[in-house]
Parts: C-alpha cells; structure tokens; sequence
C-alpha cells in the first residue's frame, strides 16, 4: 500500500492488517523504516500475498493467451483457493482445523479436481473472452504451486493425501518472507504492464533461485546444529530446523537428547553462529498429566495434536499447556503460540480447549534483530 501525507511518502506492506515492512520519506532526508513480523501469520500459512503472487506467476508464465492480465488474475485466485480449507471448523471441536488444513485441498491428486471447480466458478467472469481451456490451464498452474510452496515451509502439507498423512516440510523458506515475494511481484506487474515475457521468466528464475538458496542455507544451519549438539556430548535423536521470520540467516534449531528438547537460533553464513537458547521437557503423559484418563477424548486430542505438530510438544507448567515447541515468536526461544489447555476434571467425551497467542513485545523485536546481526552470538 503507498500514500502521501504531507511532505511524507509511506510505503507499507501488510498481511491482514499486520504491518511487516513500512518505509517512508524523512523530512530530515533519507527514508526511515520500521519492520516487524505480522502476529496472526507467523508459524501458520505461507502468506497469501506470496501465494497469489506465485500462483499469478505460473499462470502467466505458461500461458499463450493474449488476455495476459485475465490468465494472471485466475491464476492469482487459483494460487489462494487452496486454503479455503480454513473453513472447515467446529465449536465442538476446537481442533478439527488442524487435521483438515493443508489436507486434501493441498494434496498432489487434487490439483486437477481443485483448479477445475476454481475455472468453473470464474468462467462467468470470463464468458467470451477467454476459452475455458486456457481459464483451466491459468487456474492448474496456479492451484498446483500452492501445495508445493506450502511444503517449503516448516508448518507440513499433506501432499500425497489420500495415499499418506505425513506432513511433508522441506524447511527451505519462512512463512512470511519479503526477500521473496517482492521480486516476484514487481516483475509480475512489469509484465502485466510491459507485456514482456522475458520478465515472467526472470520471476521463475529468482523464485527457483531464492528457494535453492533457502536448500543451501538449511544445510549449513544443519551441519552447525549438529556440531552444537555434539559440542554439549549429546547424542542428538533427530534434529529439525526452521528459518526465522522474514529471511534466510536466522534459523530455529530443535534437536532431541534423551526426553529433553535443546532449542537454539543457528545464525547460517559461510561461519556460523550459536545464539544461545532453551531447553524444554518433551511431553510425557505420568509426569505432566498424571491426573488425565489417556483414553478420554482429551487423550485422543492430545494425539492429534501430536501428529499435527510431528511430535515436536512439550508442557508449560505456567499455563497448563501442552505446546508445540516448532514455533515461537523468537528462534532461541520456547514461549508457546498455540497449545492445548487439558483438564482432568472434564468429563471423559469433552474436548481439549485451544490456545493460541502471537504477541510479541518490544524487547523481543530488539532480540530478534540483535540475532539478525550477531551481535548476542557465539561463533561456532
């Protein structure tokens, strides 16, 4: 969004109404910025800005269509309709969303069936202008990046439902990242405006680019979380990284020793550098929830919630919740941002409750980007 005010231009990009990035013009010269990450998106979806922008991508790049603009609006709505899912929910249920988001509506085998009802439901829009060949092909392309993209972040995509419920996560790119979507979206527009497909190819090329490099980084993070965790003598069960908020140098290592779960932010570079973090519990039914009847539907949720979060949970004692440990507002840190309240006095056929929480306060900002820097790490 850009506006003026006075003797100010602002430059703001925002996902549901939570500022990301602002830049605007300084009376005194020069430009003044302010970023931070967006409350409600971070450790959830792939933003939707991002997903429109590559599902409008694909279809423009791929298409043979002279209504270039129309083909990349369908394959901009093609590249969001996957996360309709998100209307599947319950009141009885508070955690049903969980099993049904990045489920069926992002497998692989439903791309055709999906981008098919997404071409049925536009051709209205389109009657006249456009064949319905070219509206499918717009919309395919578009719905079939949306599932793929899903899956380079850390939250998990069903990809091969109905054959698997494994989340698949490649780990490769933040939920929210700028460095990203930007690019691609003013190359996007340059083409609508130009008419030049050279620059829908130069927009693959940099989103292929940036997602390779986000392959690389991940190892380097890996190869630094393994020489920590060795460093400490511990023999490490498995380990699972995760890019920080916004970019590719900050990244949240998890590592199991034992029942205990070491989490540390992993600053990758050609050295790498240790920020000192955390260590929780893993989530274990007699020590934390003596009192629970594990066959209780409770029981049953807490499992769901284990599958949900691949099996990554811990407790907070402080708030009585079981909690997945992937996510939190900073990467060194294990403060929860959703979880599961349980109570043993329910009656055995009542639900677990759900709790989430984003905020994030000023001295975590002041953390997060001291992390960025180095300036609060150790080189390893």
């Amino acid at each position: 969004f850009i506006f003026a005010s006075s003797n100010k231009v602002f430059v703001k990009i925002s996902i549901s109404n939570h500022l990301i990035y602002l830049l605007s013009t300084n009376p005194n010269g020069g430009w003044y910025h302010e970023s931070r990450p967006p409350k409600e998106v971070c450790g959830s979806n792939m933003d939707p800005i991002s997903q429109g922008t590559v599902g409008a991508l694909a279809a423009q790049a791929s298409s043979q269509d002279r209504n270039i603009a129309k083909i990349t609006l369908v394959g901009c709505l093609a590249g969001l309709a996957p996360d309709l899912d998100v209307l599947i929910q319950s009141h009885e249920d508070p955690i049903l969303f969980l099993e049904y988001h990045r489920q069926f509506s992002h497998s692989l085998i439903f791309i055709p069936f999906g981008s098919f009802l997404v071409a049925l439901a536009v051709s209205p829009f389109f009657k006249g202008s456009i064949s319905f060949k070219a509206l499918y092909l717009a919309s395919f392309m578009g719905y079939a990046t949306h599932g793929l993209l899903d899956a380079c972040t850390s939250y998990g995509t069903q990809l091969f439902w109905p054959f698997s419920t494994d989340r698949v996560s490649w780990n490769n790119i933040s939920i929210v990242d700028p460095l990203f979507t930007i690019p691609i979206l003013f190359l996007v527009l340059s083409a609508l405006k130009t008419k030049k497909k050279l620059l829908s190819f130069i927009a693959v090329g940099w989103s292929l680019l940036y997602l390779t490099l986000g392959v690389i980084q991940y190892q380097r993070a890996l190869s630094a979380a393994v020489k920590l965790a060795d460093s400490r003598g511990h023999s490490a069960l498995r380990i699972t990284l995760k890019p920080s908020f916004g970019n590719l140098i900050l990244w949240k290592a998890i590592y199991q020793n034992d029942n205990y779960y070491y989490v540390d932010a992993i600053r990758a570079g050609y050295s790498s550098y240790w920020c000192s973090g955390t260590i929780v519990e893993k989530f274990q039914y007699n020590l934390h929830t003596p009192l629970l009847d594990i066959k209780s539907q409770q029981g049953k949720d807490i499992e769901r919630f284990r599958w949900f979060s691949q099996d990554y949970i811990g407790f907070d004692t402080e708030s009585n919740l079981i909690t997945d440990i992937r996510y939190s507002m900073l990467p060194n840190e294990v403060s929860p941002m959703w979880g599961l309240g349980v109570d043993h006095k329910k009656r055995v056929d009542e639900h677990a409750s759900w709790w989430a929480s984003r905020e994030l306060n000023r001295r975590q900002l002041q953390d997060f980007k001291n992390m960025i820097t180095g300036e609060t790490c150790s080189m390893l």
